[in-house]
């Protein structure tokens, strides 16, 4: 044994290690060549992935050039995998099964979630709206769900005249957004709201005014449209410029916004920087026709009890036939799965009509107002964020 030195095994061995795959390598070149080598067509490949055979190319070709190396070889008539093309092919296929995998996954559990914000509902939309008081009872019951985030506190002021509430992240003072709450003008108020005007304040990084406008049928058009307007009235009295303002307002809320910007227009007042309008209820026609889904007989009550025989093509309350040029920027935010979706895509195609400077965001959700479920539904978290990234940009200093 002597003289002899023991070699290090393969497994202990120093080495180059083999260089990683560039980072610009995406999905969607991946299902590009899988598409294309599974069907040896470029153009039945673009059929089966929506593409136009353009697009397809420059994908192949991407990859072709991060990779280093051919993958196909392409003839007038034919198309051949090469060797570097089989090796990627036998080892794209399981990784984009493992990706599809993960994201059936992911929707599993978002499905369970989305169960969960759908059931949240049941108890107002089960009672048909036929008591009033009940559907209040549990629209606050929904709420009530859910608390502010714990680094915010909650204040009570009165906001010229109308009774409101204040939700701060802590160590911020400065009020700079105003959320007019949802509930079809009959339902809803400022303390059921402060989970949501919370999770906006945090993530627009600003106070929030809540104010505690007045309810149908005890007090019908122009009530509520009334107290928000005084409401921005004492943020402007109170010293914060109206370029720093930002209008929020959820379903029906997000309409009483748009009322409060026309009269904020029509009387010659300063216009705030912008509007956050999360799945808005807007037309008072389909409204009173019942043309919203499973809760279209509680719409049509509680509008009918808001606007009490009050023309429904007034501009005030009827953003379909104002004049729109001249508003502030909008973030428009909607779920796929809700009937009101089509509100939201009209105002942002009329908006865009009247120079308007318009973003509509879609959410794959099937519930309405998704964006009060921030504590566990991630889409409504994504929402949110996109609330404070746009209040954010739009009172910031210079050019937008």
């Amino acid at each position: 044994m002597c003289g002899m030195t023991e070699q290090p095994s393969t497994t202990s061995r120093n080495v180059v290690p083999f260089p990683p795959a560039p980072d610009a390598v995406e999905l969607r070149h991946l299902r590009a060549f899988v598409a294309v080598a599974e069907e040896l067509s470029f153009s039945r490949a673009a059929e089966r992935l929506f593409l136009s055979q353009p697009a397809l190319s420059r994908a192949i070709r991407g990859l072709e050039q991060l990779v280093g190396c051919d993958l196909l070889r392409r003839s007038t008539h034919r198309v051949e995998l090469t060797l570097a093309g089989e090796a990627m092919l036998d080892r794209a296929r399981p990784l984009l099964s493992d990706v599809d995998a993960a994201v059936a996954s992911a929707r599993s559990v978002g499905g369970e979630l989305l169960g969960r914000a759908i059931r949240l509902w049941e108890p107002v939309i089960g009672s048909g709206g036929s008591d009033l008081d009940a559907m209040r009872d549990s629209y606050e019951a929904l709420h009530a769900k859910f608390a502010p985030p714990p680094q915010t506190r909650v204040r009570a002021v009165t906001a010229g005249g109308v009774p409101s509430l204040v939700v701060a992240p802590d160590g911020v003072e400065s009020v700079s957004a105003v959320l007019l709450h949802g509930g079809a003008y009959t339902l809803g108020s400022a303390f059921g709201y402060r989970a949501l005007a919370g999770a906006i304040a945090v993530a627009a990084e600003t106070a929030v005014l809540v104010p505690d406008f007045r309810l149908a049928p005890e007090h019908p058009f122009p009530a509520a449209v009334d107290d928000g307007l005084r409401s921005y009235l004492w943020m402007l009295d109170g010293g914060t410029p109206a370029d720093q303002i930002v209008l929020c307002g959820d379903s029906a809320g997000a309409g009483l916004v748009m009322s409060v910007l026309h009269e904020v227009r029509r009387q010659g007042l300063p216009i705030p920087a912008g509007a956050v309008l999360l799945c808005p209820g807007l037309d008072p026609a389909a409204m009173l026709a019942g043309n919203y889904g499973t809760r279209g007989d509680i719409v049509q009550r509680c509008v009918g009890y808001y606007l009490a025989g009050h023309p429904v093509d007034d501009p005030v309350i009827n953003p379909f036939v104002a004049d729109l040029s001249g508003l502030p920027p909008l973030l428009i935010q909607a779920a796929t799965g809700d009937p009101a979706i089509v509100d939201a895509q009209r105002l942002a195609d009329r908006a865009r009509e009247h120079g308007v400077d318009v973003r509509l965001e879609l959410y794959p959700v099937d519930t309405h107002i998704f964006q009060l479920f921030w504590p566990f539904l991630p889409e409504a978290g994504e929402a949110i964020a996109e609330v404070g990234q746009f209040a954010r940009h739009i009172r910031s200093p210079g050019p937008r």
